[in-house]
């Protein structure tokens, strides 16, 4: 990609960023670092959907080079290129529409990308000021959204990897849990009664969480979607004897391929093992989330996140049973990945406020302790 092409997508990045800062800027907010942050993690949400919606409409290739598009910065320069691709193959991953979805989807990452430089340089001015502030954090989620930049990348030369897309989607969950745990920690203490003894239920809740997502990221990377047609049976059974874990869960293969060196299709039983483990997992993972939006909607000051953590789940599982009853209709799927992200979101708002309330009972015992002893 030519440099003056690279400096256009910038550009691009650029000025879809200066929207939000320009908001955040001309704001009533005393605390400006606070509200930007929150809009951040906002735009960060509305990335997964979009980088969702990429996938599950087959836009992931609609430009096969990367950062740009046929070495363009848009793909209206690319217009020729695009248009003897989708010749070449009319029903291929090159099409116009689809090379828009791809290049807004790397547009929005750029401009999150160029916030969180932002923030990184805001909390490193601060620690400047004043040694005693910290700007590990802000440096951790540079350093993530980084890695979300090169496995963008790699899912694009790496032609759909299951691994990589998977790990990519991962990355963008990750990245927006570290975000939120930045805004809340810029955020005013709300204090919560007993929250410290949610904090090991939290934790297991956000791993049940995650093992979830890089299940169905693996589901929808493999295009096991519609493994299992039937509910609550799959294939005719609760449990197809003849499923086939071993492919269906070589990590290192390309798209429908098995792996290793005799590499050949990957069998329909090895699809229908996907699948299965993404849908007994998910009753695993509902229990737990569940059990944690019961004990949070019992604490005084987090009974709000405990209605909303049962929302989303039950929107998660009805979401999922219909994409299985209508087969896989594109506004469902796309609302099964924004339910992931809300979901994310809301654990580590748990996760935060438990290890807070943790944090503020070991200071007060440690400051009772000196007078107590003084006594």
């Amino acid at each position: 990609m030519q440099d003056g092409a690279l400096l256009a997508l910038a550009a691009k990045g650029i000025l879809i960023a200066a929207v939000p800062l320009l908001y955040v800027w001309r704001s009533r907010a005393v605390d400006k670092v606070r509200k930007l942050a929150w809009v951040t993690v906002f735009l960060t949400f509305d990335l997964i959907v979009l980088g969702g919606f990429t996938r599950l409409t087959d836009s992931g290739l609609g430009c096969p080079d990367w950062p740009g598009c046929y070495g363009h910065s848009n793909p209206l320069s690319a217009g020729e290129p695009i248009r003897a691709a989708e010749s070449a193959q009319p029903t291929g991953p090159v099409t116009m529409g689809k090379a828009w979805v791809e290049m807004l989807h790397r547009y929005l990452a750029l401009a999150v990308g160029v916030l969180i430089v932002v923030l990184l340089a805001l909390a490193w001015r601060r620690r400047a000021g004043d040694r005693t502030k910290s700007a590990a954090l802000a440096t951790l989620v540079f350093a993530c959204v980084c890695m979300q930049g090169a496995f963008g990348a790699w899912t694009v030369t790496q032609k759909l990897q299951p691994i990589i897309v998977t790990a990519h989607l991962l990355g963008g969950m990750t990245l927006l849990g570290l975000l939120v745990w930045l805004a809340l920690r810029e955020s005013p203490a709300q204090l919560v009664a007993n929250g410290a003894t949610l904090r090991g239920l939290g934790a297991l809740a956000l791993v049940a969480l995650t093992l979830q997502i890089a299940l169905g990221g693996w589901v929808s990377s493999n295009y096991a979607v519609m493994a299992c047609p039937d509910l609550p049976l799959c294939q005719g059974s609760f449990a197809p004897p003849d499923m086939d874990f071993a492919n269906g869960f070589t990590l290192w293969r390309n798209l429908g391929m098995t792996g290793g060196d005799d590499a050949r299709p990957i069998p329909f039983q090895a699809l229908v093992a996907i699948h299965w483990a993404h849908r007994f997992f998910a009753l695993v993972a509902a229990a737990v989330i569940g059990w944690l939006a019961s004990r949070a909607h019992g604490h005084p000051g987090m009974q709000h996140t405990g209605v909303w953590l049962f929302f989303l789940l039950l929107l998660q599982l009805l979401t999922g049973m219909s994409n299985v009853i209508f087969q896989w209709p594109l506004l469902l799927a796309v609302l099964h990945n924004a339910g992931a992200a809300g979901l994310v979101a809301l654990v580590v708002g748990v996760n935060y406020r438990a290890w807070q309330a943790q944090a503020r009972h070991v200071g007060a015992r440690e400051q009772g302790a000196p007078a107590r002893a003084a006594g």
